[in-house]
C-alpha cells in the first residue's frame, strides 16, 4: 500500500477538515519515529493517516476502528497496518505485538494534544512548545476535554519513552506539516 491510496481512503471517508488535519499529524508524528527506529516510514505515516478515517461514519467505541477495520481489509489493508489501526483503541484491549503497534497510541491524542496547546500560544508556533507547558494543560481539564490524560502519560510509557522526551518529539515532527495544521512551525 501507498500513502496516495491511504490517503484516498480518507478523503473518501472524512469529510471534516478537523479529522484529515489529525491524519496528517498522527501521520508525521509516526513516520518521525519509523526514522529514528530505522522503520518503514511510509508504512507506519499510513498507519498514522488512517487510524481515524472511518470515525465520521463510526463515531462510538462499539464500531470505531473495528468496522473500519472491515472496510481496509476489503480494500486489500494489510493485516499489520489494520491491526496497529486497532492498537490505537485501548478499549479494545489488544495486546502489542510491534513497536508501531505502541506507537500509534503514543502518538494518536499527544499529536492533537500538542496542536491544541501550539494554537493557544502567543504565536500559534510549536516552536513554542514546552514539556512543563503541555503538562500545564494537562492539568487542566477544559482544555482538550476529550482527551485522556491517562493515554498521554500511558502511551510514552507504552513506547519506552519519558513523557517529556515524548512531547519535544512530537513537537518537533509535526512542525513540517504545521501549516497544514493551522499553526506556525
Amino acid at each position: 500500500m501507498h500513502r496516495e491510496e491511504a490517503w484516498g481512503i480518507l478523503l473518501e471517508h472524512s469529510r471534516e477538515e478537523r479529522t484529515r488535519k489529525h491524519g496528517i499529524a498522527v501521520e508525521a508524528t509516526m513516520q518521525a519515529y519509523a526514522r529514528l527506529l530505522h522503520e518503514d516510514e511510509e508504512k507506519w505515516g499510513i498507519v498514522g493517516l488512517l487510524h481515524d478515517f472511518d470515525w465520521e461514519i463510526h463515531p462510538t467505541a462499539d464500531l470505531h476502528p473495528e468496522a473500519g477495520s472491515k472496510i481496509l481489509e476489503a480494500r486489500g489493508v494489510p493485516e499489520d497496518i489494520r491491526y496497529a489501526i486497532l492498537c490505537h483503541a485501548p478499549f479494545l484491549g489488544l495486546e502489542y505485538t510491534s513497536t508501531m503497534d505502541r506507537a500509534i497510541f503514543a502518538c494518536d491524542e499527544l499529536s492533537g494534544f500538542v496542536t491544541a496547546c501550539a494554537l493557544v500560544k502567543p504565536n500559534k508556533s510549536l516552536s513554542e512548545i514546552e514539556p512543563a507547558s503541555v503538562r500545564k494543560k494537562m492539568k487542566d481539564k477544559a482544555f482538550a476535554r476529550a482527551v485522556s490524560r491517562d493515554d498521554l502519560i500511558k502511551g510514552a510509557a507504552d513506547l519506552g519513552v519519558e513523557l517529556d522526551e515524548h512531547i519535544r518529539f512530537v513537537a518537533e515532527a509535526l512542525k513540517p506539516v504545521a501549516l497544514d495544521l493551522g499553526v506556525n512551525a
